[in-house]
């Protein structure tokens, strides 16, 4: 079978549908629903996120260079849509989708509680691309619920239900396939050693 030919475009699917709250001292806080998302280095940790300037939360974190990035679940499928197409200049969106405004231990701007797992962050750096600015930040703190965690301490986040989103759909997470290093322990019995992560080679 052929391959067609298309334009050039975004079509690095599925990606993380997020919800990044963020907000200004004394106004309500907003929430944008992001996928253009995703870590850039371990050590600092570090993350970013790209948004349109023309959207209401651009100038909200231009202003504070601060951010939290919410984890989205099968449960907050439909607020992270409707955060995602309803603009904060004239809706209290926190309100309208019934989601908890918590406070953040490392940054001004609140978290949102229902999110089992909530990453606080620090602008370092604004960097104008075109349609987007992307938003490069140090990963101050992150907040994880406590029921996602094993006898041991471990986090296992299948508990969580998360969803990507992929072309316009949002999808659960599938089956487990398998964890990084199966298939070198696949083919010569070895174990990963301790700490190792993709990325790191």
């Amino acid at each position: 079978m052929g391959k067609q030919v298309w334009k050039s475009g975004n079509m690095l699917y599925p990606l993380p549908a997020v919800m990044v709250s963020c907000g200004r001292q004394e106004e309500k806080p907003n929430i944008i629903t992001v996928a253009w998302t995703g870590t850039v280095c371990s050590s600092p940790a570090m993350v970013s996120i790209s948004v349109r300037p023309e959207r209401y939360s651009w100038a909200i974190l231009e202003e504070t260079g601060e951010f939290v990035i919410n984890l989205t679940t099968k449960d907050l499928v439909r607020a992270a849509d409707w955060c995602g197409v309803r603009s904060g200049r004239d809706t209290d969106k926190f309100s309208e989708m019934h989601l908890t405004a918590a406070a953040a231990s490392a940054v001004a701007c609140p978290l949102i509680a229902e999110s089992p797992v909530n990453i606080e962050c620090r602008v370092t750096q604004r960097i104008p691309l075109g349609s987007h600015d992307l938003f490069l930040a140090r990963v101050l703190a992150v907040d994880v619920d406590e029921a996602l965690l094993d006898e041991k301490g471990k986090l296992d986040l299948s508990k969580a239900g998360l969803v990507v989103y992929s072309h316009g759909e949002y999808y659960g997470l599938g089956k487990l396939l398998g964890s990084f290093g199966c298939s070198v322990r696949k083919r010569t019995g070895k174990k990963r050693k301790a700490g190792s992560r993709p990325g790191n080679r």
